[in-house]
Parts: C-alpha cells; sequence; structure tokens
C-alpha cells in the first residue's frame, strides 16, 4: 500500500495532465457533434473487430458439424450421379472421370488408422446396418485406401493398401497396360505397381488410376503418380513407384463404394 502511495506522490503531475486530458476530450466529445461522430465510429470498429473475432473462434468450432453436413451432400451428389449412370470422384490431381458402371456411396469416419506396420489395418464407423460389407471399395476424394475386409453391426476392418497382402489392379491413366498394385512395407507414401509390361510407354510423373477389372473399385479412381521404376530382374515387366494422393497417416472421412451390379456379376462368375 505505501508504495503505491509513494508511486501517486512521486507522479502526481503527470497523472494530474493526463486526467485533465481525459476530462478535456470527454467534453469535446460531448460538446461537439463531429468528435462525438468520430467516436462513435472508432467504438463500433474496434467492437465489431472482437464480435467478428468471436463469430471468428464460433465457426471455427463449428467446422466438425459443417464438415459433417457436406460429407451427407457429396454423399447424396455422388448417389444422385450413380443413378444417372454417371459416376465421378473429384481429385486433386486429376479430372473428374466418368466410370460405365453405377455406384453407390457411403460416408464413414475413421476411427483407427495403422500405417507404420507391415500389414496395416484401418477401422471405420460403419458396418452392416449400413449396407457396408466384405469386398466394399474405401476411397476418399483423392484417391483409393483400402478394401473391407471384415464387418460386423456397426463396424468395418479395412485392408489398407499399406498391407502386405494387398492386390489392387492399377494402371496407366494414358493407356490400358494394367498391373497388380501391392506395398513392400517400407514408405508409407510409396506404394509399387508391379506386371506392367516392358512394351509399355509411361514416364515419371504419369497418372496411376484404378483399371476397374474387378467389382470393387470403378474404373479412373486415382492413386498416386509414377516416381520411378526399373525393369525386373528378367527385364520382362516394370516395377514401378508410385507415390500416393492420399496422405496415409492423417485420413478423416472416408467414401466405401457398391457396385449396384455385384450380385448379377457374382453369379455369373459363378
Amino acid at each position: 500500500m505505501q508504495q503505491i502511495i509513494n508511486f501517486l506522490i512521486k507522479n502526481k503531475h503527470s497523472l494530474l495532465f493526463l486526467l485533465l486530458l481525459f476530462l478535456s476530450l470527454v467534453l469535446t466529445i460531448q460538446s461537439h457533434s463531429y468528435h462525438k461522430s468520430k467516436f462513435v465510429s472508432s467504438t463500433n470498429f474496434l467492437s465489431g473487430g472482437l464480435y467478428g473475432w468471436q463469430h471468428s473462434i464460433t465457426n471455427y468450432f463449428g467446422l466438425k458439424q459443417e464438415n459433417k453436413r457436406l460429407l451427407e451432400e457429396n454423399e447424396w451428389l455422388h448417389n444422385q450421379l450413380s443413378a444417372l449412370g454417371v459416376d465421378s470422384i473429384v481429385k486433386r490431381e486429376i479430372d473428374t472421370i466418368s466410370f460405365d458402371k453405377p455406384y453407390t456411396y457411403t460416408k464413414a469416419r475413421v476411427i483407427k488408422n495403422d500405417y507404420s506396420k507391415i500389414d496395416n489395418y484401418i477401422l471405420i464407423d460403419k458396418g452392416e446396418k449400413d449396407s457396408i460389407f466384405p469386398d466394399m471399395g474405401i476411397i476418399t476424394d483423392k484417391g483409393i485406401i483400402g478394401i473391407v475386409e471384415n464387418t460386423s453391426k456397426n463396424y468395418s476392418r479395412v485392408i489398407s493398401i499399406l498391407n502386405s497382402n494387398s492386390r489392387i489392379n492399377a494402371g496407366l491413366k494414358k493407356s490400358n497396360q494394367y498391373g497388380s498394385l501391392t506395398w513392400n512395407g517400407k514408405d508409407p507414401n510409396i506404394v509399387q505397381l508391379e506386371t506392367i509390361p516392358r512394351q509399355a510407354i509411361f514416364k515419371e510423373g504419369d497418372t496411376i488410376i484404378t483399371h476397374g477389372r474387378s467389382t470393387i473399385f470403378p474404373k479412373g479412381i486415382g492413386i498416386g503418380t509414377i516416381s520411378n521404376y526399373k525393369l525386373n530382374q528378367n527385364k520382362s515387366y516394370y516395377l514401378i513407384d508410385v507415390k500416393l494422393f492420399n496422405d496415409m497417416s492423417n485420413i478423416g472421412f472416408v467414401y466405401a463404394i457398391k457396385s449396384r451390379d455385384i450380385e448379377e456379376i457374382k453369379s455369373l462368375e459363378n
């Protein structure tokens, strides 16, 4: 308390000056309409900025709900396009591609994602009650993620493309050359495309897509771009390194794909 008193005594002249200045400003603002309008405008600017900041924070915490709404809208749009016989997945690196088979899409959220093991799996929050069943493809808007292996009522286990047992038909976007997409267990950003014939023409940076030679994925879904390649020991096939479009360590929401014709195709195959 004594320190406060000493401070006031020591700075009494400065404090008195500030007090008089404040009073003069108040009187000036109150007695002159121009100064009053400028003061009101300044306070509105400050309060508006504060409310804008508060609104931005509120919107930030509401992004989760907004994201959910957008996913539901995307799911509806995918199914509407599929009903018209035109399926399209918009990717960052690839233009929209039309598929020649109708597919339906079901959104899901990833609740567990392994990417640092030899055999990695993903768990999603949709299951049999949501019409998710084994052998359905899993994708994001950037590209493929994996294939459903097992399902329960509310959840599904997905074989990630980062799994030594994963085999997916994939090939060059610019031609009909295709092979088998695998993973060597090393880099989670790089997968391998095997058995591309030696006569195939391609270069680094070319796009790799699904080739639609199964009922799991439509033709044209993005996978990645060629980062490196070499011939096998017999020099008859290429082994191609593919840099994935997806960041497999950061997957939030996905779509499960189901072919409407899968039962008819299976019955013919059997």
